[in-house]
């Protein structure tokens, strides 16, 4: 637990803020919520072809040149009261209402329907904002930084955005007071614009003093307390998190030992300054954010914490899941991979509360990155520049550019056909403007290089193909996560992969994992929800063009006998292990349970349970609903790919190469004891049973026997390596299974 106090002064109304202002919760002092606004009142609306002037969304405004129109603008969608050109880039509207009491006020939500991208002002201060970018009223002619689909005609609740009490205390007035709303689109060629927009106020007394609340109006959640931690993050001066840049902020995590967790708790897990943005490509476009952040210090540099025990580092990732309704896709995915034997980003799931407004259930997780902690490769400095030190490490991506990465090189190698593109590489870490010229030639040339064999007639070679470069058991994990998973995005998009230094091992490493939130049948486009095919032929089926696409790589190695080989060896033991079908299905269980009560309060926050989210596969009308689809579609492809897995490993990959014929161990899975029958006899040595993180578990001496039977019915279920020593000589080194 870490408890980072900030001494710059403007965060001293926060502190008294975070700890007594949310005590008693805001929504406990509402007795009903009424409309101050609704969307079809009628509006003054400008479309502009030149500047507008900056007091436009005050309360002095002279307006009368405007036209007056009843809301609900746009076109294309047919649900519009006020029709307006086709190609309109972009609508402002504003609205005067009036306010009786403000102290009756205790909230106010705004909730507006929008395509694509807006900002909303209350009496000339910005209070709310989505796709568009940089600080302060945009432009006129500025279009929308990113897609943003209206929600209401197709029967799903729209964006809300509430404002809390001491917020509304700087800019609510009794009397006359302007909403403003500026709605933008993404081009002047979109096929539809949208603004629909209310403002509702939540009243502390019996009173009516405006209009009664849209009949559809959902309340604002009462958020009190949670089994899950608790992060409560509130920005300086409560400006909006936007996507670049990082806005500062003060974080703090309620996480009790009982786990029972209050919003009045005092901060026990974390309580410090923090930098925070909107992080996501597609995911951008959904109105539950994601957000990236990093732990500062009083100097607002990058302070190292540990959080929930994790290793100590910076930085940080909300990750919000919104389409994939099970919550838990990218948390299962990196449990698998974690326990696999690779680093896989650490989950905590949590409940959110941004500058007072209850956000729903979020992915507490590691960014990936160059750490002991995390990807455990040697930093990469700048001067490291020849030797050894070159070789290491470097983290490169294949991923879109929309999230703000740059193309570091391109291969000269094709994709998988039938596409014809080819594909581009990133630095992720370090990044490309933090490298050497010297470094980024080195890692472009080593990764040709691999391509370059893997390409050639004698890539099967042990010497002179492909395998001399890459870490081979890592790609085969990489290759079995993403098509249990039916990975979508596997392969083409957030795909990673590292590069050790020579004293490390000098290969390059598939991975981390990343970024599974469409995978499990949860993609209803490409094949993505049918639990039939191999991802490595995504190309097949939708990459025919030169866009993202597969790399050629996993087509070409399941052309090799010992790749296939390997990765239908590896596939055996998993299933008897990690990828056990009851193993993953327990899981999923055990989540559902920890899950089910934050989740129908995130489903209460944002209501899309049996409304379709892009790119919803299934849709179901409850969470459990959600979670007996991704049950099933597990169950039907694991069978599948049991019944059609590459190549063939008669022996379950349970005998080692080396020593194979020094010992034979029967029964192998065994459900309690096994006997070791040896080629000779052990003069003085003994048997040692690890676990897969190398702990000693068992251990038996031998003196001039043949045979030996080991007992291993206080072991948990999973896969155990056995050595056997003869005079302190390893003459044996097996695998077994615990069933």
């Amino acid at each position: 637990m870490y408890l980072i106090f900030p001494t710059r002064p403007f965060f001293k109304a926060l502190i008294i803020f975070l700890y007594i202002g949310f005590s008693p919760s805001l929504n406990a002092q509402i007795d009903h919520w009424e409309a101050a606004v609704y969307e079809y009142d009628s509006w003054q609306i400008l479309i502009p072809d030149s500047p507008v002037d900056p007091a436009w969304n005050t309360v002095g405004f002279d307006a009368d040149s405007w036209t007056t129109a009843a809301g609900g603008f746009g076109y294309g969608d047919e649900d519009d009261n006020t029709l307006l050109p086709s190609g309109t880039l972009s609508v402002f509207q504003r609205i005067e209402f009036s306010v009786t009491d403000t102290a009756a006020i205790r909230a106010a939500a705004l909730t507006i329907d929008y395509d694509d991208g807006f900002v909303a002002y209350l009496n000339g201060v910005e209070i709310a904002r989505d796709l568009m970018a940089g600080e302060g009223q945009p432009d006129f002619d500025q279009s929308a930084s990113g897609l943003h689909e209206a929600t209401i005609y197709g029967g799903v609740y729209p964006a809300q955005y509430t404002l809390s009490k001491s917020v509304l205390n700087t800019m609510l007035v009794e009397g006359t007071n302007v909403l403003s709303v500026q709605t933008h689109n993404e081009n002047v060629f979109s096929s539809d614009l949208s603004s629909r927009v209310y403002f509702h106020l939540g009243l502390n007394d019996t009173s009516s003093d405006y209009n009664p609340a849209a009949v559809w109006f959902i309340a604002p959640l009462i958020f009190e307390g949670s089994n899950l931690p608790i992060v409560v993050i509130n920005t300086i001066d409560e400006v909006p998190i936007v996507d670049d840049p990082k806005v500062a902020a003060l974080m703090g995590i309620i996480n009790q030992e009982d786990g029972t967790n209050a919003l009045t708790d005092p901060f026990d897990e974390f309580y410090g300054e923090i930098g925070i943005e909107i992080r996501g490509s597609s995911s951008g476009t959904f109105p539950k954010k994601s957000y990236g952040l990093e732990t500062r210090g009083p100097d607002s540099t990058n302070y190292n914490v540990s959080i929930f025990d994790w290793p100590v580092d910076n930085d940080w990732i909300l990750y919000a899941p919104f389409s994939d309704k099970s919550l838990i896709r990218n948390v299962l995915t990196y449990k698998l991979g974690n326990e696999m034997g690779e680093w896989a980003p650490r989950t905590q799931a949590v409940e959110l509360v941004v500058n007072g407004e209850y956000r729903g259930v979020y992915i507490f997780m590691e960014r990936i990155k160059q750490n002991p902690g995390r990807v455990n490769i040697d930093k990469l400095n700048y001067e490291d520049i020849e030797g050894n030190e070159l070789t290491g490490g470097y983290v490169v991506k294949i991923d879109k550019t929309t999230g703000g990465g740059e193309v570091a090189w391109t291969s000269p190698f094709l994709q998988a056909p039938p596409a014809w593109g080819s594909v581009s590489f990133q630095m992720h870490d370090p990044g490309i403007e933090e490298m050497h010229p010297s470094q980024l030639n080195y890692i472009e040339t080593y990764i040709t290089d691999f391509e370059t064999a893997l390409d050639g007639p004698d890539f099967t070679d042990p010497a002179a193909g492909y395998k001399p470069y890459i870490d081979l058991n890592s790609f085969i994990d990489f290759m079995l996560v993403n098509e249990i998973s039916k990975n979508v995005d596997g392969y083409r998009i957030s795909t990673f992969m590292y590069k050790e230094r020579i004293s490390e091992g000098g290969k390059l490493v598939a991975g981390p994992l990343w970024d599974f939130n469409l995978a499990w049948g949860n993609a209803n486009y490409c094949n993505g929800g049918l639990t039939t095919g191999w991802e490595i032929y995504f190309n097949d089926v939708c990459g025919g063009g030169g866009g993202l696409n597969n790399p050629f790589y996993w087509n070409r190695f399941v052309e090799d006998p010992a790749f296939t080989h390997a990765l239908n060896c590896r596939w055996q033991e998993l299933r008897m292990t990690t990828l056990h079908t009851d193993s993953i299905l327990a899981y999923i269980d055990e989540m559902e349970i920890y899950l089910t009560d934050a989740a129908g309060r995130n489903f209460q926050r944002w209501p899309i349970l049996g409304s379709y989210v892009w790119p919803n596969n299934f849709v179901g009308d409850t969470y459990a609903e959600e979670l007996d689809y991704l049950r099933s579609w597990t169950i039907d492809r694991l069978a599948w790919m049991d019944a059609n897995m590459f190549g063939s490993c008669e022996d379950l990959g349970l005998q080692n190469e080396s020593h194979s014929n020094a010992v034979f161990i029967y029964p192998n899975p065994t459900e309690s004891n096994a006997t070791l029958t040896f080629q000779k006899e052990i003069v003085s040595g003994k048997i040692e049973v690890s676990n897969q993180l190398g702990q000693l578990v068992y251990s038996t001496d031998l003196n001039g026997q043949t045979n030996s039977v080991i007992d291993l019915s206080s072991l948990a279920s999973g896969l155990y390596l056995v050595n056997v020593f003869d005079q302190d000589v390893l003459i044996a080194h097996q695998k077994i299974i615990r069933n």
